[in-house]
């Protein structure tokens, strides 16, 4: 069956001849009649797919003359009224606060279905929302909330830039259910979320600004902050202090470039924090039928956007390690070594425990950020339903504790001896790297004590159902993830 939406809609006037056709199919005699009350872009665009999907629309607007010009030719532009009578399904496409402009329609919307798209200003979480107050106006009529959450964009172009979701509420269960298959029709996917009083829960979705992304956004922030600090204290100012040399080009490049993997590392282990509290605290209570803290809940649902968070900062400190011989303070330096060794008298500066601590240091840091790459990838909501939840739970948990052991490794190899020379704790300060390797080195432990056999069965045993509390003996099946031993609770 095609795709709906893949459809082209109605050109405009003056192609062709100045008709203006649909290369979709025409209208069906047998589908509803769609009234939509309004003039504006959604009104326009949601015209223009309701007759490319082959019902028949007729417009009410308060000056039809005036408005016809922008409406498609097999659209009836009409007065409000007019609209109103023909129509078996209404959209009002109005803005709220003029809702109480279209009451002296209300007998003639007597018994008929309005879906109301309209959206507020402000996020409003004390109610009411503008549907229910839509449906205090007209009693009499079957009032659905929907189509809010979809742009005219979205309507034009289809789901390929845009999202295929209307979320749907009515008290009405036969006014939702023919909304419900208009949707489809038009190549949305309805969800259905109930009743009516889930209206203000649809009208604030719009109004939210990325809210699962804040706590992660302002983690990667405030950890930028502390590390960059820390970084300039000890690389930047102790040689200003102590010997008077001024450094303080190192700022917006080398200051930034070491900042940045301390960052992505301790995000991406902060990926994997949460899933080993979870698995702990089952432990301890030999149950998995107790709800998480609040907390614990929030922090598990952000894993993907601490993720991503992490690849960023990944990602640019690729980008800045590659900028690095670019510039004028690194070419000065590699000038005056040069300098320096003929001075010196210097025939081969080899050394060969340095240049294999470079190349190691740079092939696993390759690797994890190709590993990075591939989880941050396989988060995407386009490849992550195409995959089932083996595939993905294999490359989210075994590729992502991998990369988290590349990483760790790669900032290993960067430290390398370092930790062991004073000279490095400038103000009695450890190396950044020190710090940093705290956080994965611990998460790398938990998962290392989730794997001992006897600590993997009991939470196999656990998240399969079995509870400390109650006397249950069963077996599990015998699969290739438990190596064909026989699991039996004792209690």
């Amino acid at each position: 069956m095609p795709d709906e939406m893949a459809s082209p809609l109605i050109r405009g006037r003056g192609e062709r001849g100045g008709s203006r056709c649909l290369e979709a199919s025409m209208s069906d005699p047998g589908a509803p009649v769609v009234g939509i009350l309004g003039t504006g872009d959604f009104s326009r665009s949601l015209a223009r797919r309701l007759v490319a999907s082959g019902y028949q629309v007729v417009v009410g607007s308060r000056t039809p003359k005036r408005g016809a010009a922008l409406f498609p030719e097999e659209a009836e532009v009409t007065s409000q009224m007019e609209a109103a009578s023909q129509a078996d399904l209404v959209f009002v496409a109005v803005f709220p606060e003029h809702h109480s402009t279209l009451v002296e329609l209300k007998p003639t919307l007597a018994g008929k279905t309005l879906v109301d798209v309209s959206n507020g200003l402000r996020i409003n979480l004390d109610g009411p929302s503008n549907a229910e107050l839509l449906a205090d106006l007209f009693p009499e009529s079957s009032i659905v909330k929907g189509f809010n959450t979809i742009s005219a964009w979205s309507l034009q172009m289809g789901p390929r830039d845009g999202s295929r979701q209307v979320f749907l509420c009515s008290d009405s269960s036969k006014a939702k259910s023919s909304v419900m298959q208009l949707c489809r029709r038009m190549g949305f996917i309805p969800v259905d979320m109930g009743l009516l009083s889930a209206s203000l829960e649809i009208e604030n979705l719009p109004l939210y600004l990325f809210p699962s992304w804040r706590i992660p956004v302002l983690c990667t922030v405030a950890l930028f902050i502390l590390f960059y600090l820390y970084n300039f204290l000890r690389d930047v100012l102790q040689p200003f202090v102590t010997a008077g040399k001024s450094v303080f080009y190192k700022m917006p490049i080398e200051t930034v470039n070491v900042t940045l993997p301390s960052v992505a590392l301790v995000m991406f282990s902060l990926v994997y924090v949460p899933g080993l509290c979870a698995a702990f605290l089952q432990l301890w209570w030999g149950t998995k039928y107790n709800r998480f803290p609040k907390w614990l809940d929030g922090w598990l649902t952000r894993r993907k956007q601490f993720g991503l968070c992490s690849f960023l900062c990944a990602v640019l400190h690729a980008v800045y390690s590659m900028c690095l011989p670019l510039r004028k303070s690194f070419r000065y330096k590699l000038l005056n070594l040069a300098v320096k060794q003929v001075k010196d008298r210097v025939e081969d500066s080899w050394d060969n425990a340095e240049a294999w601590r470079m190349e190691l240091y740079i092939s696993v840091g390759i690797m994890a950020l190709g590993l990075l790459s591939l989880l941050a990838v396989t988060s995407l909501p386009s490849v992550a339903n195409n995959v089932n939840w083996r595939e993905f739970s294999f490359i989210q948990s075994t590729l992502g504790y991998c990369a988290l052991s590349m990483a760790t490794l790669h900032t290993l190899l960067y430290g390398w001896d370092r930790a062991f020379d004073p000279a490095q704790y400038r103000f009695n300060l450890p190396p950044t790297f020190i710090l940093v390797l705290i956080l994965p080195i611990t998460v790398l432990l938990g998962r290392l004590a989730l794997l001992v056999p006897c600590v993997a069965m009991r939470l196999g045993k656990i998240r399969r159902g079995w509870e400390k509390s109650r006397h249950i003996r069963f077996t599990l099946p015998d699969d290739g993830s438990h190596n064909g031993l026989e699991d039996v609770s004792h209690v």
